[in-house]
């Protein structure tokens, strides 16, 4: 027995190392800013069917370790009150690996101009690259849903759909003049009105399936974005 003590030891040292090599040989989970409004945190919806989460969730099978999405959204936020909240975070990472950006709807709603909307969009965005670490090809723009489609804004359908094609048109733009990625999901989002399974039980705001249409629509380009 008292020969076969070293060996053993020496077994347990090995096992131990090479547990030591296997951990450290993992890629470390990746991190992810989502910045938005009622769109970006699921109104109405389960947590684990916001968008920013299916997404993750995507990335995590397809084999890209992630962390949970860091989201800073709120029902009812415009552009401004998006900033503050960025300013106001003590929590925020120096940089993330991957940051969106999805905000604007509210803006239209209240009525506020698009001449107003482009500087505080862009802006925004700026900052979104700041948090990527400044890389801009770690950031993505998603576009305005149009509400319009659903029971809530059917009354003035037309009136919304012309605005937020504005609006959309702005942000499109300057995503294009940041070299940004820009997911255009509008058209999924008009589907609502023949789906009506696309919409949650508020009337207004996606169901977790119509947010499964969209991950379903630029998943694939994000995980691109992440193995270069």
């Amino acid at each position: 027995m008292k020969q076969r003590l070293p060996l053993l030891a020496l077994l347990l040292i090995f096992i131990s190392f090479s547990s030591m090599n296997t951990s450290s040989a993992q890629e470390p989970s990746k991190t992810y800013l989502a910045l938005g409004d009622s769109y970006t945190i699921g109104e109405s919806v389960a947590e684990s069917q916001r968008w920013p989460m299916q997404l993750a969730a995507r990335l995590v099978h397809e084999g890209i370790p992630m962390k949970d999405p860091k989201i800073i959204a709120k029902t009812g936020w415009r552009t401004d009150d998006l900033k503050a909240a960025i300013e106001a975070d003590n929590e925020l990472l120096e940089s993330y690996d991957l940051v969106s950006l999805l905000i604007g709807v509210n803006n239209q709603y209240q009525g506020k101009s698009v001449e107003s909307f482009a500087p505080e969009f862009e802006e925004l965005l700026q900052i979104a690259i700041k948090y990527a670490g400044g890389k801009k090809e770690n950031v993505f723009v998603v576009s305005i849903p149009d509400y319009g489609k659903t029971p809530f804004g059917a009354a003035k359908e037309d009136q919304i759909k012309k605005e937020l094609d504005a609006y959309n048109k702005v942000s499109k733009n300057i995503a294009k003049k940041y070299g940004v990625a820009y997911f255009n999901i509008t058209p999924i989002s008009r589907m609502a009105k023949s789906q009506p399974e696309l919409v949650a039980h508020d009337d207004l705001h996606p169901s977790g399936k119509m947010y499964t249409k969209w991950v379903e629509l630029f998943g694939k380009k994000i995980e691109k974005m992440l193995k270069k």
